[in-house]
């Protein structure tokens, strides 16, 4: 008696992971001449910060920011709170104004995938992300006026149209490091 044979379809690598295995790690190495392949910078965690501060008056801007998050990412967002009382802007300590999501591992390589090759091209007037965005420790941060410009967005059901907040942490020591470990990611960054 013959048994069926199971077939397990491996799980694809994230195009990104790929190259950077292949390509930017090895150049890495070269290039800032590290005596151990662990030693080389890699991306470690992409968060994403959507701030509605509008939220706290009216429950269905942060209903809007979380679904389309959702959508972006393809994980459920946290809500963040107030964490002390701004009377100016009638906001309550614990209100929720915003939202956020951390990606890691293979949907962090194909969220980069799909910010750099569809979603940053279709900015009207992109003339590349400022190089002014990193930090000490080799993380870079950058903002979008319109998440809009994701295609899993339809144009149409977006009613409050809000801004992002992205963050590329990396393990890099400096900031030259983790910029080239960017650059070679394809992360169009504009020349000084």
């Amino acid at each position: 008696m013959m048994s069926k044979a199971t077939t397990v379809t491996p799980h694809r690598l994230p195009r990104l992971l790929e190259r950077y295995r292949t390509t930017i790690a090895p150049s890495l190495l070269k290039e800032f001449k590290r005596s151990n392949s662990m030693a080389v910078a890699r991306l470690q965690k992409i968060v994403l910060n959507i701030g509605c501060g509008e939220a706290a008056h009216e429950a269905k801007v942060l209903e809007a920011a979380q679904r389309d998050l959702a959508l972006i990412t393809g994980q459920r967002p946290l809500v963040t709170r107030a964490k002390k009382a701004i009377s100016n802007f009638k906001i309550k300590e614990h209100d929720p104004v915003g939202c956020k999501v951390t990606l890691r591992r293979a949907r962090m390589y194909e969220f980069l995938d799909r910010l750099v090759s569809t979603a940053l091209p279709r900015i009207r007037d992109f003339r590349g992300l400022s190089p002014k965005g990193f930090d000490q420790g080799g993380s870079y941060s950058f903002g979008i006026r319109e998440y809009t410009i994701f295609p899993e967005i339809e144009q149409d059901r977006v009613h409050y149209p809000l801004g992002m907040d992205i963050t590329l942490v990396t393990t890099a020591d400096t900031r030259e490091e983790a910029l080239a470990l960017l650059k070679g990611f394809g992360l169009p960054l504009a020349t000084k």
